[in-house]
């Protein structure tokens, strides 16, 4: 008789683990929901949230040594946030390039910012990213103390925009193709 109590507790005290891990599981998996489901939305996303709001003041050096500021720019621009530590950034910025060379924009219409999270200085890839962008864009090159990605208030890459004369960000968007059709128009 002592087994089988023995026994009926041991397999209660089990049910009830099991029953505690499912319940973290299901919460988990509800986190990540909400996350693919931004992702994949397409739409604006929360990695550059200043649709309408003027750009904070911001001073940068291009890669090929031209003085980059909030009031440097003109006309609409292309603004483009990228980091090799992320897989999308990868993915997206061979696209980007791409659709910026269809579409024939001139270098001055398009800044790309390659933001090195590291903080090393020759980090795997920053040099690699900023070549190929530098194809179609003025490229800025920031370190750990990111001037561009704070005026833009990034806060997720990559992260796109098209911003007015002014400094007033105009168009938000994780698809490429609308964002740069917007930008030509």
């Amino acid at each position: 008789m002592p087994f089988l109590v023995a026994a009926v507790v041991l397999v209660g005290v089990l049910c009830l683990l099991n029953l505690l891990l499912t319940f973290g599981v299901i919460r988990r998996l509800k986190e990540h929901t909400a996350q693919l489901e931004k992702v994949l939305s397409g739409g604006r996303d929360d990695s550059l949230q200043m649709l309408g709001e003027q750009v904070g003041e911001f001073a940068a050096t291009t890669t090929d040594g031209e003085p980059v500021s909030r009031a440097l720019l003109a006309g609409e621009t292309v603004v483009a946030f990228f980091s090799p530590s992320c897989a999308p950034c990868r993915e997206k910025m061979p696209v980007f390039v791409e659709q910026a060379r269809a579409r024939d924009f001139d270098r001055q219409q398009v800044l790309a910012v390659v933001v090195n999270e590291s903080g090393e200085p020759e980090a795997a890839g920053v040099k690699e990213m900023a070549e190929e962008l530098a194809t179609v864009a003025r490229v800025v090159m920031e370190g750990a103390d990111h001037p561009l990605a704070n005026a833009f208030k990034v806060h997720a890459f990559p992260a796109f925009c098209v911003v007015d004369a002014e400094g007033v960000v105009r168009v938000i968007g994780g698809d490429l193709d609308q964002l740069l059709v917007s930008a030509e128009a």
